[in-house]
């Protein structure tokens, strides 16, 4: 019999456990986000009840019609990549944009911001791995992309997002968590403040705890498999 939502989040919640105490961190620094993308609005009230307090979503307009039904029931975070036309949407959106990775979406996000007359919270996109298919700026230049976030009045730098490469061995995502980690020391030694790694899915985040995750991004774990 297929486990409902609730079982499942406390199955996630027992891992994330396991997982920070085997390297001696506390659980409770580590947020579990799911990844409600493809979800009906009402398995993610389900989730809601069953205690997530974070959502996850990758599209601006799929997630823009479950935020008009459902309201602020949780933090809505966009995980997935944001096209520039679709700043002001998300700027009004979410209350937290997790895939900032290149200047001029800075620079229109603080524009909109501004005009929405909010303080948006940002992660910048790291691009840790050479698979095509991910997103993110180069590990070189995140730091002239914080600079920039650091300027605008309206954005506030919180840390870093990867997505490591889909691979059956989560072992073999650890190299991108590690680089996400050395980069966040990198930051912090010129004595900027990274507040967040975001890594970690359902696939490898007991690895990305392990790396010094503060939010997991789940989905299918919780919601079960997709239907695309």
């Amino acid at each position: 019999m297929e486990m409902g939502i609730r079982e499942n989040l406390e199955r996630v919640k027992e891992r994330i456990a396991r997982a920070a105490q085997s390297v001696g961190r506390d659980p409770g620094e580590i947020l579990l986000v799911a990844v409600s993308k493809t979800v009906e609005p009402e398995r993610i009230l389900e989730a809601v009840e069953a205690g997530v307090t974070d959502l996850g979503e990758n599209r601006v307009q799929e997630a823009r019609a479950k935020i008009e039904q459902l309201g602020k029931v949780a933090r809505w975070h966009l995980v997935g990549t944001l096209q520039r036309n679709k700043a002001k949407y998300a700027v009004r959106l979410f209350d937290m944009i997790q895939s900032v990775d290149s200047v001029p979406l800075v620079l229109e996000l603080e524009k909109r911001a501004a005009k929405e007359g909010r303080t948006v919270p940002v992660l910048i996109e790291v691009k840790t791995s050479p698979e095509e298919t991910k997103h993110g700026v180069a590990p070189e230049e995140v730091d002239e992309l914080v600079d920039r976030i650091l300027e605008a009045e309206h954005l506030v730098f919180k840390g870093l997002m990867t997505i490591a490469p889909f691979v059956e061995d989560p072992e073999l995502a650890r190299p991108s968590f590690c680089l996400l980690r050395n980069i966040k020391e990198r930051l912090e030694n010129r004595g900027v403040l990274v507040e967040h790694l975001s890594m970690g899915m359902s696939g490898d985040f007991e690895v990305a705890i392990q790396e010094g995750a503060t939010m997991v991004r789940i989905g299918t774990a919780i919601f079960g498999s997709r239907n695309y």
